[in-house]
């Protein structure tokens, strides 16, 4: 096992792309106001400005010390278990109060909008590590925190609940009653993108209160890079060799945490990046079968329109253990990577994804998140016979590292499932995949013949 320093600084991804983001388009009111998002500048600095390094705040850094470094070692009962032929190495996320990776932005996040004068984060979560992450960062900066979870997830995790009331967070099952956008809900619609629009209504209609999200965002992927960062740190101190680097993918924070750094360090040198793969849920397959399109972040249409890899906002998410990776676009630093070929990706049913959790806990020691079980079977695929990919066969020749994001102590039910027998794979509707992307506008069809790098997907 490998420790090394805390990083000074993130490491932004932004000045190593080929071109500039595309531009977010602003929604108006009935009244052709646009909408105005709450957002501290530095995070909008964060977000645009194409500075490579920022300093990570004191009191942020302070409060990453109690957990970070996190460990990373060579997995080495977990290869045996799979068959590897190259060896496997762990980043692990899990050690802290959230359980997961998401502490990372949480803590930042909270820093900034309580410099800026906000009293209240709000917000929604799927699995409930982000709502935890955040329930602690407010308690931590003296702020009230109001959480709306995807009802399906606090069924089956109410200690998640728990946990975040503990920490002196109001929570709420979404769809909840208590937002026009809940109200006005299909009956039986159970998802991320209906929790965050319950958040953004919510925060809008609530003085002193401010939306917060913690995945998708790019200043989100920024705080993220501390995990990268530290994990090149540490395989050179082990003087170890990887080609390929995988994350699950929800929005993106995890995936772009652990792999956007590689891509960084590659781009500076002069070298090529490793593979870096995004194992996303076969349940909710953007990367892999979207469609890189304009589409809206949550139920409300009221925040921006983004250019991301998407299925549409309005697919109905089949339910599953894949937890916080039912969000139905990936971040748009990621989107655009994608259609660039700079990244990859794949996708891993639940099934799979829990099987290879177990295997890892009987290898490791350690039980992983639904989520992380994702990336694990993908890294399970590179250091053996290989993966399928979005863009052929994936395979790895000399190592690979693989992002552990949390831990899985609350999805204990999921893994009995598992070893009940219980649980089968959910593969998405062709026909409702068709429905949701349909009316999407493409980006390169808006951008015009020439515009873009990549090619049709």
């Amino acid at each position: 096992m490998s420790t090394v320093a805390l990083p000074t600084s993130w490491r932004s991804v932004l000045p190593h792309l080929d071109e500039h983001l595309p531009p977010d388009r602003t929604p108006r009111t009935a009244g052709g106001a646009s909408v105005q998002v709450n957002l501290p500048m530095e995070l909008v600095r964060q977000s645009v400005q194409h500075k490579e390094y920022w300093d990570i705040p004191a009191e942020v850094a302070e409060a990453y010390r109690a957990f970070r470094p996190t460990p990373l070692w060579r997995a080495k009962g977990f290869e045996r278990a799979v068959g590897a032929r190259v060896p496997v190495y762990v980043k692990y996320e899990g050690g802290n109060i959230s359980g997961s990776h998401k502490l990372n932005t949480a803590l930042a996040q909270a820093y900034y909008y309580a410099r800026a004068g906000v009293r209240e984060l709000v917000s929604g979560t799927g699995a409930g590590q982000w709502g935890t992450a955040l329930a602690a960062a407010c308690a931590m900066f003296g702020m009230k925190c109001t959480i709306f979870m995807v009802a399906g997830s606090l069924r089956r995790k109410p200690y998640r609940g728990t946990l975040m009331r503990t920490l002196g967070a109001t929570v709420h099952a979404s769809p909840s009653g208590l937002t026009d956008v809940a109200r006005q809900s299909e009956a039986g619609v159970n998802s991320l993108s209906l929790a965050i629009g319950e958040a953004v209504e919510y925060a809008a209609a609530t003085e002193g209160a401010a939306f917060c999200i913690g995945s998708g965002e790019t200043y989100s992927i920024l705080h993220q890079s501390v995990i990268g960062l530290e994990a090149a740190d540490q395989l050179a101190g082990l003087d170890a060799e990887i080609d390929a680097v995988v994350g699950c993918v929800g929005a993106g924070s995890n995936f772009g945490g652990i792999a956007l750094p590689f891509f960084s360090a590659a781009a500076s040198a002069g070298t090529e990046p490793p593979l870096l793969v995004a194992a996303e849920s076969s349940t909710t397959p953007k990367l892999t079968r979207g469609t890189y399109a304009y589409d809206r972040t949550d139920a409300t249409g009221t925040g921006p329109m983004e250019a991301m890899y998407t299925i549409g906002s309005s697919y109905p998410i089949p339910d599953s253990h894949s937890a916080g990776l039912r969000f139905h676009g990936a971040a748009k630093v990621l989107s655009a990577m994608r259609h660039r070929d700079q990244i990859t990706a794949t996708a891993v049913g639940q099934v799979e994804a829990l099987d290879a959790g177990r295997l890892f806990t009987r290898g490791e020691m350690v039980l992983p998140a639904p989520e992380s079980g994702h990336a694990l079977a993908a890294a399970a695929h590179l250091a053996g016979a290989g993966a399928e990919g979005s863009d052929g066969p994936l395979r790895a020749e000399k190592g690979v590292l693989v992002c552990v994001s949390g831990h899985g102590y609350l999805d204990l039910g999921a893994y009995q499932q598992l070893m009940d027998g219980e649980l089968a794979n959910e593969s998405p509707d062709p026909q409702a995949l068709s429905r949701a992307m349909g009316g999407l506008q493409r980006v390169e069809q808006l951008a015009g013949a020439g515009a873009g790098a990549g090619h049709e997907r």
